[in-house]
């Protein structure tokens, strides 16, 4: 084989991170639509799919150096853009309180925008999802799973709802503080 030829095809094969992480953001529309018509053993199957998605490319990216800039933006886009957009189907259906997901809207709008002062301001962003932002994507993640199956199956129970419901506001709250706190603070050494 050409060294040429390897290239071409390490240079392809570098891009499946990309294209999985375009797969989750088109999965997104049939997992809402199926949340509103009511099909919530199909949308948690799909979400399901979505989840393995996300663990797979991040695998393949670290796993055989395919990272690049563009999946340190689609990766994140894809998390927020389904799971923002679960959070509206759901509270549409009148699943999860409406402060709620405002809670969990305003945060992402609040570090995208700091995103785009950052950039324009001071250097290109570098995207950097802090412990706290992790954990609070789990969390997230972990309510909406819980409300679904607690829709199509009765669990779990209530009060773990609550109790989630609860976890996802705190750590939405701590995680956007911790972002504006750091990207601030870093915004002002650079400038300064």
């Amino acid at each position: 084989m050409s060294d040429s030829t390897e290239r071409r095809q390490f240079f392809q094969a570098a891009h499946i991170p990309n294209l999985i992480c375009v797969v989750r953001i088109v999965l997104v529309w049939p997992i809402v639509v199926a949340l509103v018509d009511g099909r919530y053993a199909f949308a948690l199957g799909l979400i399901l799919v979505a989840g393995a998605s996300d663990g797979l490319d991040g695998f393949l990216a670290k796993r055989f150096n395919w990272q690049s800039r563009l999946g340190g933006l689609l990766d994140p886009l894809a998390d927020k853009l389904l799971l923002v957009s679960v959070f509206v189907a759901l509270s549409m259906t009148g699943l999860v309180p409406l402060w709620l997901t405002a809670v969990v809207i305003i945060r992402d709008l609040v570090i995208v925008s700091g995103g785009v002062v950052y950039q324009w301001l001071v250097e290109p962003v570098q995207p950097e999802p802090s412990v706290a932002s992790k954990i609070n994507t789990g969390i997230q993640l972990l309510y909406v799973l819980a409300v679904i199956g607690h829709r199509t199956s009765g669990m779990p129970p209530p009060e773990f709802l609550t109790i989630s419901g609860a976890a996802v506001f705190v750590t939405s709250t701590v995680s956007g503080l911790d972002y504006v706190v750091r990207w601030s603070g870093r915004a002002i050494r650079l400038r300064g």
